[in-house]
């Protein structure tokens, strides 16, 4: 395939990139300091800046080209010093622009994007990556991934025609320069929107993305971990209650369906649960929230636990094919799971426990014993004060268990319901670590959100090959929280 042509005459306008300060927040500066003040009144400080700086810093509001923060003088390194703390807060967008007019703004999904450029020859081909898609999103049109730290609002039609084309793989050399441009094709190429392959590829696209784990995702799977949990996306989540003011609540019990019902309260034992300890347990479970840090779980106590409802059972190996086909592994456990797959992994972040150091650990369910992982303090803090927030809870758990999922292991085998089927594993799990907590007269309390970002930062596993698919808090209860 041979690059196209130059085109002869006026070199097309250079796309320009630049940092825009979010429509919420305003700037202001009083006493020689910077604060980010909201709509709603909050306020963030900034800390100390220049006079020469702030003013600089007013640039924000239209858009400041981050070519400008390259220089060394002093203006610049404050000035870059500031863009760089609202970046980590997510309180920036970045505008593509062309004769100063927005052609793309990049809306960053994870705290820590920079726009990057990857570096591209006229002869290299590019190709849409299989998990981009482009969707409409109110008024505007948007390209986005769950590799992605950043989706692309398109404000030019032609350049979201120009990118649709890229469903085929092409050479940069033959895209028109006032189509998508340089610019943004590098843009795209670093956030994996856009990918190289050698020549036209060998026909097998799926192959050649991306690393041996990543070709076993299927988009709707890998689209809904990413954007189901917080960490990958900018998305609103949790109790926002967003249609309270558009539809009424569901009732809590559904509506009986019309016929002759048959009564089987007369066929019921009044109290069924004083005569089978399944029953009790069944009755007694519920949520706890608030934990007695002065009489802490103990390490036997949390071993005893563990044994109970995560370690290996028993172990053996078959052919997916009697004659012949390779060799599956399988190690189940004390709960049921989807193809005997055991895809789920058990990583303790502990606060307090009598007898074992707070630090953050994987549980080894073949071997029964807690190997601890190096992290940074702050992340283990994190991971527990996320957990605080999401409970609604006084304090922070005495121990976070955060379920993570071994990818692999379920979408090896099944097409199309493999990341459903792991959601499932995780309620057995979950109902598991509830019942036997409420056996052992601890409390428990399942967490629905788990930044999978935080995850990967603390253990190194890129989001794709493991992560959190589920969280579950563990300690000695104070009192009974609410049911759930």
């Amino acid at each position: 395939m041979r690059a196209a042509p130059a085109k002869r005459g006026r070199r097309a306008t250079p796309q320009i990139i630049s940092a825009r300060l979010s429509e919420r927040v305003t700037l202001v500066y009083t006493d020689e300091r910077i604060v980010a003040r909201f709509d709603d009144g909050y306020s963030i400080n900034l800390g100390p800046l220049s006079a020469a700086a702030a003013d600089r810093a007013q640039e924000l509001r239209t858009g400041l080209p981050l070519a400008s923060l390259q220089s060394r003088g002093r203006t610049t390194k404050e000035t870059e010093r500031l863009v760089r703390r609202l970046a980590r807060l997510g309180l920036l967008e970045y505008p593509v622009q062309r004769s100063r007019k927005d052609e793309v703004v990049i809306e960053p999904q994870v705290a820590d994007y920079w726009p990057q450029t990857t570096a591209l020859r006229n002869a290299e081909v590019l190709v849409l990556s299989r998990f981009a898609y482009l969707r409409r999103r109110g008024n505007e049109m948007v390209l986005e991934s769950p590799r992605a730290g950043a989706l692309f609002r398109i404000c030019e039609p032609k350049i979201a025609a120009a990118l649709a084309a890229l469903s085929t793989p092409q050479q940069v050399g033959q895209l028109r320069q006032d189509g998508p441009g340089i610019e943004l094709l590098a843009l795209l190429a670093d956030c994996q929107i856009l990918f190289k392959v050698d020549g036209a590829g060998d026909g097998n696209l799926r192959r050649v993305e991306g690393d041996q784990d990543l070709v076993l995702w299927d988009f709707h799977d890998l689209l809904f971990h990413a954007r189901s949990t917080p960490g990958r996306h900018a998305n609103p989540l949790g109790g926002t209650f967003p249609y309270a003011g558009v539809s009424p609540p569901l009732p809590a019990v559904r509506r009986r369906w019309p016929g002759k019902a048959i009564d089987l309260r007369e066929l019921s034992p009044a109290h069924a649960e004083a005569n089978s300890p399944t029953a009790r347990l069944l009755r007694d479970r519920h949520s706890v929230r608030s934990f007695d840090h002065q009489r802490p779980i103990t390490l036997a106590e949390l071993a005893r636990f563990l044994d109970s409802t995560a370690r290996v059972v028993t172990k053996w190996t078959s052919r997916i094919d009697p004659d012949g086909g390779p060799v599956v592994e399988y190690a189940a456990r004390p709960y049921p799971a989807g193809g005997a797959a055991y895809e789920l992994e058990l990583y303790l972040g502990v606060d307090r426990c009598d007898g074992l150091a707070r630090g953050f650990y994987h549980y080894d369910a073949d071997g029964h014993a807690l190997v601890p992982i190096d992290v940074r303090t702050q992340d283990l803090d994190a991971v527990l004060a996320e957990a605080r927030f999401a409970m609604d809870a006084p304090a922070v758990p005495q121990i976070v268990i955060t379920i993570a999922a071994r990818f692999g292991r379920i979408s090896w085998k099944y097409s199309s319901l493999a990341y459903a089927l792991i959601l499932k594993d995780v309620g057995v799990l979950i109902q598991t670590l509830y019942l036997m907590a409420t056996d052992m007269g601890l409390g428990g309390c399942a967490i629905g959100s788990t930044s999978i970002d935080q995850f990967a930062k603390m253990t190194g596993i890129e989001f794709h090959v493991e992560g959190p698919v589920g969280q579950f808090a563990l300690g000695r209860g104070t009192q009974p929280g609410a049911s759930g």
